[in-house]
């Protein structure tokens, strides 16, 4: 099948590349100019220029694909470059959206993100659920994925979290640390938009992408120590009345590294029941502090 892949050069679009690659099917990536070389290689994917935010660049990239998956988003805004979550993630959809109408592309693979409501505290869920509705009032047979926190080889929360904990003698946490997430590994995560192609029972539907893991941040950050090596990770909790003014204050600063939205977010914690997900794909999700284990292995060798 041939698979136009907006997002296809990010962290989660390069899995999902590689493993449309393996399962025979011909990827059609989207790609600014002068990303190509973040692609995985093979000779079955092509490149086709464009830009997810340039509605003319879309429709004669999409001539003759199949199916879509689209996996375009941020979790920070730029305002500087124009990077927003409205155009990233509500225009772009509505793009992506027009142009396989037109192209008469009628499989279209969404990722979300768990936690999306329509009261959301945060711009970046709210965008990502008004793509959902320009999604859910098309004509096309959508499926939508909304994963927790995803984890790899060359993902950057997991990475930044560990070697934080290889320099600094204590790690610094909001609050009480006893927010929960339920990582999934990005291997699992793109298993999943794989098997949506072939299986007609996903039409139509919304799956939650969770591991089975659900840790709060502390245990989070001592799985990761002991990946490393560490009996302890020490910890030094900051307390919420000063974290937070003081997020709003620095968030614009380049490199400084979270943002009120993001804290907010943090805060509400990212779990979810992934059983549909697990038994409409048969994916098993890897354990975290296996999978972790052999992620930190492998990023220092």
């Amino acid at each position: 099948m041939k698979v136009f892949v907006s997002g296809g050069t990010g962290f989660v679009g390069r899995e999902v590349v590689r493993q449309l690659l393996a399962a025979e099917h011909h990827p059609v990536c989207l790609v600014r100019p002068g990303s190509e070389d973040k692609l995985p290689g093979g000779a079955e994917l092509t490149v086709r220029l464009g830009d997810v935010t340039d509605p003319a660049s879309l429709n004669e990239a999409l001539r003759g694909c199949q199916a879509v998956i689209h996996l375009v988003g941020i979790i920070r805004e730029l305002p500087a470059r124009g990077v927003a979550f409205d155009r990233l993630h509500r225009q772009s959809t509505a793009h992506m959206v027009a142009a396989a109408e037109a192209q008469g592309v009628e499989r279209f693979i969404h990722m979300s993100a768990n936690g999306v409501t329509e009261a959301a505290a945060t711009g970046y869920y709210r965008s990502k659920w008004q793509a959902e509705q320009l999604l859910r009032g098309s004509a096309l047979r959508w499926t939508i994925f909304r994963p927790s926190i995803i984890y790899g080889i060359e993902d950057d929360f997991c990475n930044r979290l560990a070697e934080m904990i290889r320099r600094l003698p204590v790690v610094p946490v909001v609050g009480d640390g006893r927010y929960r997430m339920a990582p999934v590994a990005v291997e699992d995560v793109a298993a999943g938009f794989v098997a949506a192609l072939r299986e007609p029972a996903s039409e139509g539907q919304i799956y939650p992408v969770c591991g089975r893991d659900s840790l709060t941040f502390n245990e989070f950050l001592d799985h990761i120590g002991r990946a490393l090596g560490r009996s302890r990770v020490c910890k030094v909790h900051s307390p919420l009345f000063l974290v937070k003014p003081l997020v709003f204050c620095l968030q614009n600063l380049p490199g400084f590294p979270l943002t009120s939205d993001q804290l907010t977010m943090l805060l509400a914690g990212n779990v979810c029941d992934p059983q549909s997900w697990i038994e409409e794909f048969g994916i098993e999700p890897q354990n975290f502090t296996e999978a972790i284990s052999r992620q930190l292995q492998e990023t220092s060798r």
